[in-house]
């Protein structure tokens, strides 16, 4: 296993797993739809409908970009309020026609500029999280790279929350936590070891229900077979959630926050 730092850099690389790989190559027939109907269309999110294993769902997630034109573009993954608002609409209109949603995150967090907080940063976040934790159908939330503070959480107010095992999901980057405790950026590293912000920690303090092998005896899991992987793994937990009444669905998301 590496060290916690190592993990972070590989959460933070661009060649990663993303959300376009996941809108091509895992649900099928994907149709991405735009806008909060309030300000405007956040790239940083992409969001439709489609199915997975023929079974319609909504799909959500960041896109950072590969390059950095599409970075700029879709700011580096990082939300404005109408990323959320854009994302709470497609999961009432889930809600609505009784679809499963699947939110797949990579963010080092929400943005946090003048206009963000300006249109209303901090109320849109809250709002997800109050409405996500009544929504009527399945939720399923996947950290495929950084799952960072408040605005990775805004998406993974879930039923069961899985890590890709080279990704990493806490308050606050480990700059940042060094920055706070010690006025020192530079100690990261060991911010990161103290943080437990990776998928085999949170996964032994049951923050997180599973995480997805990327490695098989040291080699990187091709993305196609990962997927086909995933695809079968999601598969068969929707099916396991949308059985359950939705009295006990509301009951045991809730009772899985409690618990912390």
């Amino acid at each position: 296993m590496s060290n916690a730092m190592d993990i972070v850099n590989q959460a933070r690389r661009t060649d990663r797993l993303s959300m376009k790989d996941i809108t091509t190559g895992l649900v099928e027939g994907f149709i991405e739809l735009h806008g909060d109907r309030l300000y405007k269309d956040d790239e940083a999110i992409i969001g439709g409908i489609g199915k997975i294993s023929g079974m319609p769902v909504t799909v959500i997630g960041n896109e950072k970009g590969t390059d950095v034109n599409e970075s700029v573009r879709r700011n580096f993954g990082s939300p404005h309020p109408e990323g959320y608002r854009k994302s709470l609409r497609l999961m009432k209109q889930a809600e609505k026609f009784n679809r499963p949603i699947v939110n797949f995150i990579n963010t080092s967090g929400a943005y946090c500029g003048v206009e963000a907080e300006e249109r209303g940063q901090g109320e849109a976040i809250a709002t997800n999280l109050f409405e996500m934790s009544n929504l009527k159908v399945p939720v399923l939330s996947i950290i495929m790279g950084e799952g960072g503070s408040g605005g990775a959480l805004a998406l993974a107010l879930a039923d069961e929350v899985w890590m890709m095992e080279f990704s990493i999901y806490s308050i606050l980057s480990p700059e940042g936590f060094a920055s706070i405790l010690w006025k020192d950026a530079k100690r990261s590293s060991e911010a990161a070891d103290l943080m437990k912000l990776t998928s085999y920690d949170l996964k032994e303090l049951g923050i997180v229900e599973k995480v997805i092998n990327e490695k098989n005896n040291d080699q990187w899991i091709d993305k196609q077979l990962l997927m086909k992987q995933m695809k079968s793994d999601i598969t068969k937990k929707l099916n396991e959630l949308a059985a359950l009444p939705v009295e006990y669905l509301l009951e045991n998301r809730y009772q899985r926050f409690r618990n912390f």
